[in-house]
């Protein structure tokens, strides 16, 4: 991801986490993998940041993932409307229950619509719920029950809902863009395309970075 940054990248040991200072102005944060630990990991480069007095305006959270078809072909990205949790909650004997309808909790964060609106005119990426979940999905079955749960649904990645969690806890603005590197249903490693994908991600960022510089937060 560096890459797609000009300039020297500086490494900044956080608690758990290493964090990339470009030139550019953007800190990169490799997170981890899974919701709990890029929660924890967002939630340490947010506090850092404010106690140094120099609190971030944007996260964004980006990876390749997984992508429902046909809405969202291997090689494409996508670019979150909305970030939802899709496993949180409790299996009953009528289905699945989120947690919200357990009565309390939150399953769903919503980024800025003009935010989400450059970073589509930048890249070209499609715009639909990306879905977090803490199992990928591996059968025809669980794709086809979580298309019918979030119809809006068109990736998954296992980090999304953590990393906006983390953002909201401190009041910034979240993102989430996905580079499809597989479609989502039965395991098929050969069908997986991560080098392609992560090119597409790198790409995107470097048209990202400028098209994020005309959108001020604190405007929103």
């Amino acid at each position: 991801m560096a890459r797609a940054f000009s300039g020297a990248v500086t490494g900044i040991r956080l608690p758990g986490a290493l964090l990339c200072r470009t030139a550019a102005g953007c800190d990169l944060l490799a997170a981890g993998v899974g919701p709990a630990l890029a929660a924890a990991s967002t939630a340490g480069a947010l506090t850092a940041a404010a106690l140094e007095g120099a609190p971030y305006d944007l996260v964004v959270c980006a990876g390749i993932g997984g992508g429902f078809q046909p809405g969202a072909p291997v090689g494409s990205l996508v670019v979150a409307d909305a970030i939802t949790v899709a496993d949180l909650g409790a299996e009953t004997a009528d289905g699945f229950l989120p947690v919200t309808e357990l009565g309390f909790g939150t399953v769903t964060h919503r980024p800025p619509q003009p935010v989400v609106r450059l970073a589509c005119e930048a890249t070209g990426a499609r715009t639909g719920t990306i879905l977090t979940v803490s199992t990928v999905t591996g059968t025809a079955a669980r794709a086809a029950a979580l298309r019918d749960r979030h119809p809006g649904a068109l990736a998954e990645g296992m980090e999304g809902f953590g990393v906006a969690e983390a953002a909201a806890a401190h009041g910034v603005p979240v993102l989430e863009i996905r580079a499809v590197s597989n479609p989502v249903g039965p395991r098929d490693r050969a069908a997986w395309r991560i080098g392609d994908a992560l090119t597409a991600l790198t790409e995107a960022f470097g048209k990202l970075g400028p098209a994020l510089e005309s959108w001020n937060a604190h405007d929103q």
